[in-house]
């Protein structure tokens, strides 16, 4: 009897073992670092509850390849040495198999090349792209869905010079890679028709006075102010325009400030900002059947409306989630990242059919949008880069 229950445990463990870190025989445990506590904290519970409800509607038809999927939330803070202790801890006590929406470009350049080097999945990270993949080494365990800030924000400038011609551009920007990378867009922008910024002021991450950055653009009489903003920066530098009464000057943000909960902090505040953005913006007003229907089964499953950012959550988390149905029962990070690599993908938020090249999606659009009445309306077409 002993000799029997030794064998069968012999052989529990090497079943166990045959397994990639993350998955047993009846789950799949994946992870993501989130700002909860930090100057993004108000925009988490979209982004969570999106990625969240796909999950569970996976759960809910029996799993992925017969496993259930467990999600394992971490706060970043938006600080990098935050977004350290989390990942380690997803990585190493949670041995979690992927890393998946996880926010801040800075969190994520801090962490990106640790979860790789684990042989972690590392899927759709919520922050500047090029910089992202360059601080994992381009590993191939790296897939990128968030546009490059710098091409986003070349197209973005590009058309704001067209159907403005302003005479002196102002650019307030986040310290660090958010900052840079979208700085690289508008200076091509601005290259191409022969200017350079009139006025230039930069934040730090949780700044939340902008009284000193706007006063330097007005007294440089900047007529477009280019801002590289997320949430709280977008409202605050807004609402220093309005309190200055500056009416003869052009706002516009780029992909991280063009949100829905920037309409809903900011108001009237924020009426009249331009915003590009990479993705299509959706309301339960304005969404066609199929999109009204997913947002009032969100309102069901959580009591609150969701806003683009969760759809856009679960439209990423389902991609990840066909790369894992197509790799099969016998489940490796090598074999996601095969399926994936090979799959295009489509979604209401997206433009058109998307693919992954080089582990980025593509193609790369651009829209922009202004603030009217409270909303985010079109005021251009989208443009492929």
């Amino acid at each position: 009897m002993l000799k029997t229950r030794l064998l069968a445990a012999l052989a529990a463990l090497f079943t166990t073992a045959a397994f990639a870190a993350g998955v047993s025989n009846n789950e799949i445990v994946l992870g993501t670092h989130l700002d909860l506590s930090g100057p993004v904290a108000a925009g988490m519970p979209q982004l969570r509850n999106g990625m969240q409800m796909r999950l569970d509607e996976a759960n809910e038809a029996g799993g992925v390849n017969g496993r259930k999927l467990r999600l394992v939330v971490e706060d970043n803070g938006s600080q990098p040495q935050m977004a350290v202790r989390a990942a380690d801890k997803l990585i190493r006590q949670d041995e979690v198999f992927a890393i998946v929406n996880s926010f801040g470009s800075g969190t994520n350049v801090a962490v990106v090349k640790r979860a790789v080097d684990a042989g972690v999945i590392y899927f759709a990270p919520w922050g500047a792209s090029s910089v992202i993949r360059k601080s994992s080494g381009d590993s191939p365990l790296l897939f990128t869905m968030v546009p490059n800030y710098d091409s986003v924000m070349a197209v973005g400038t590009k058309w704001m010079l067209d159907n403005f011609s302003p005479k002196k551009v102002g650019y307030i920007y986040q310290e660090g890679p958010l900052g840079a990378q979208m700085g690289e867009g508008v200076k091509k922008a601005l290259s191409a028709k022969g200017m350079g910024f009139a006025a230039e002021a930069g934040y730090k991450v949780g700044d939340i006075d902008f009284s000193s950055q706007v006063a330097r653009m007005k007294a440089a009489d900047v007529d477009l102010l280019v801002i590289a903003t997320v949430t709280r920066e977008t409202v605050g530098i807004m609402s220093e325009v309005k309190k200055l009464g500056w009416n003869n000057v052009k706002v516009v943000t780029g992909v991280p400030g063009r949100t829905g909960i920037v309409l809903a902090l900011g108001k009237d505040q924020v009426e009249g900002l331009y915003g590009v953005g990479a993705w299509r913006i959706y309301t339960a007003d304005n969404a066609p059947p199929a999109v009204k229907t997913w947002f009032a089964n969100y309102k069901k499953r959580f009591n609150m409306d969701a806003d683009e950012n969760a759809l856009l959550a679960y439209a990423y988390t389902d991609v990840f989630l066909k790369g894992v149905q197509a790799a099969g029962r016998d489940l490796t990070a090598d074999k996601v990242v095969k399926a994936l690599q090979a799959g295009s993908f489509e979604s209401p938020m997206f433009y058109d059919k998307e693919t992954f090249k080089g582990g980025h999606l593509d193609p790369e659009f651009a829209q922009i949008d202004q603030v009217k009445g409270g909303a985010w309306v079109s005021v251009g077409k989208p443009v492929k880069d």
